[in-house]
This record gives structure tokens, C-alpha cells and sequence, in this order.
């Protein structure tokens, strides 16, 4: 088995990359950014030794699809994109990343000459805003209005990967996670509340620029899901909701002060509300690929702190 994980040194990637050498995978790691500074925040160095790290653009055909086929990939976790408000500025641009990029991953799994499973990032972006619906959790057979170019892209790379499966039987999961956090998620329109717990363990002031709801789910659980949503052995392409803890941003406020006192005088809230639906029902994923990870919301807030705690202490936190 050899992984392929593409924008592994985003914070997904990062944690998916940790996932895969804690259980002895070997993995290729293929980014824009030779640096894997966000591996190194939640890995020792002696785990990365030996990880080999190719750069280059995942719009790149030729380059993709050589390392497939000529590095003995057997899997891939396909992560690498531009997020929504790159791709509302630069459409073109956005396009090109998120769904030539995607196609270019799966035409390299259909050109390398042996089976090649997939993993991807499709997005709770497929939603439109959450007055478009029924006030209810959706399901994966409720229909997809996305709001934002980003959402469209990524419902078209949800089409792709079906069209592959019928036409090139190539397997894959698609998973549509919502607000992910924990520590190296620092970028991004939904990065908010981990830059909050961050600032607030560095004793900064901060306002979280969204408000209303968000459903928020914690990183390692997240990497896990999509490990093994790679390595299942279920047949066809698969789309699956993932969900985690909805709250409302002043309320995530108050959650995080309880775990860190002192957090409500230096963390506000002002902003618009994501135009996502954020009620989501994963039960059709937790069916399918059994044992998903769920860490509660208090957990999962209180060792994102402990880590970067841990890392202040160590001089590694900016």
C-alpha cells in the first residue's frame, strides 16, 4: 500500500499525514509548499523521518498523473484546493484548483494500471444557506443549492467522481465536512474559532469575524474519517455528510471561557452568517464505514488548547 496525500500541508493534510505514519503507511506527500510546518506542530521528527514530499500544482495534469502512475500509488487522500473566499475573487483560478485539479486526480487513478482508491474533500458548501431548507438536519438525498463558486466546484467534483466510478469503476468518498478546527487550522473563512483558542491561550484579544451558527467538528476525527474513508473496500462513489457539534458563535465563546477562564473578556463576536445550512445528518457515513471517531465539542476544545499551551511553552507558537 502506498498513499498519495495531495495538499498535505493543510491542516486536514497535516493530521491525515500523522494518521497514516502512526500506523506505518508508507506515504507521498504532494503540495504547492515544500515546508510541512503544520506536520511539525503536531508531530515529533523522528515520526516525519523518511517522509518524502514532492512539490508541485495539482492543476498540473502531466505532473499528477505521472506520480500516480509511476510512484505505485495505491490510494489517495485528495485534499489540495483553494478555499471560498479565494475562489469568490478568482473564479478562474478557483476552477482551474478545485476541479481540473480534482479531475486530474482521478484521471491518474484511471490511467495508472492498477487500482487506485480515492478519498476527497467535497465541502458542506453543496448546501445553500440554511433558510433554503426545511428546518432540519439534510441528508444526502436533500438537494444541493450552493451559494458560492467554491460550493459549485465542489459539487461538480462530486458529479466527476461519479461519472468515474460508472464509466471507470473507480471507487471513492467524497466527504462534506463543515467548520473543522484544532490546532494548524489557521487559515480560511471558518478558521475563526481555532484562531480564537489560539489567541486566547497567547492572551490576545480577538473578534471572531462570523456570526450565527456553525457546525464544528475537531481535526483528528476528521483526518480519521478520511483515512478510513480511504481505505474501505466499499464499492461505487460515495458522498457522505459529516457532522460534528452545531453552536452558535457567542456561545462558543462562553465554552471556551469555561475550559480557559478569562476568554469572554478578550474574545467578541461580530459578523455575518455563513451562507451554509449547518444541520447535518451523517448517519448514512457512520453506516457505511463503521466506528467513526467523534470527539464532543468540550473535548475537543480543551486539548486544542492544551496543545498550543504545550506549544507556547516549547517557543513554537506565533
Amino acid at each position: 500500500m502506498r498513499v498519495l496525500v495531495t495538499g498535505a500541508q493543510g491542516c486536514i493534510g497535516a493530521w491525515v499525514v500523522r494518521g497514516l505514519l502512526l500506523r506505518g503507511v508508507e506515504v507521498l506527500v504532494f503540495d504547492v509548499d515544500g515546508n510541512p510546518a503544520r506536520l511539525g506542530l503536531i508531530t515529533e521528527e523522528s515520526q516525519r523521518r523518511g517522509l518524502r514530499i514532492e512539490t508541485g500544482a495539482i492543476e498540473d495534469t502531466g505532473r499528477v498523473k505521472g506520480l500516480i502512475k509511476d510512484e505505485g500509488i495505491t490510494h489517495i487522500i485528495h485534499l489540495a484546493a483553494v478555499l471560498m473566499p479565494f475562489c469568490q475573487v478568482n473564479p478562474v483560478r478557483g476552477g482551474l484548483i478545485n476541479v481540473i485539479g480534482t479531475l486530474n486526480v482521478f484521471e491518474g487513478a484511471r490511467d495508472a494500471g492498477r487500482p487506485v482508491r480515492i478519498a476527497y474533500a467535497s465541502s458542506s458548501a453543496v448546501w445553500g444557506p440554511e433558510d433554503a431548507y426545511e428546518a432540519r438536519a439534510l441528508s444526502e438525498s436533500d438537494p444541493t443549492r450552493p451559494a458560492t463558486h467554491y460550493g459549485v466546484f465542489k459539487n461538480a467534483n462530486e458529479g466527476n467522481a461519479r461519472i468515474f466510478h460508472a464509466a471507470n469503476g473507480i471507487c471513492s468518498v467524497g466527504l462534506r465536512p463543515w467548520t473543522v478546527y484544532g490546532v494548524g487550522r489557521d487559515f480560511g473563512l471558518t478558521a475563526a474559532p481555532t484562531i480564537a483558542m489560539k489567541n486566547v491561550v497567547l492572551g490576545k484579544p480577538y473578534t471572531i469575524p462570523l456570526g450565527g451558527y456553525m457546525d464544528l467538528q475537531y481535526v483528528e476525527d476528521v483526518a480519521e474519517t478520511f483515512i478510513r474513508s480511504a481505505l474501505t473496500d466499499l464499492d461505487g462513489a460515495h458522498v457522505f455528510n459529516l457532522a460534528g457539534d452545531v453552536i452558535h458563535m457567542e456561545e462558543l465563546v462562553k465554552a471556551i471561557d469555561a475550559i480557559r477562564p478569562g476568554a469572554t473578556q478578550l474574545l467578541s463576536v461580530n459578523g455575518p452568517q455563513v451562507p451554509v445550512a449547518y444541520r447535518m445528518d451523517d448517519s448514512a457515513l457512520r453506516a457505511a464505514i463503521p466506528d467513526i471517531p467523534k470527539t464532543d465539542l468540550e473535548a475537543g476544545i480543551r486539548s486544542t488548547i492544551e496543545m498550543y499551551e504545550k506549544l507556547r511553552g516549547a517557543d513554537l507558537l506565533a
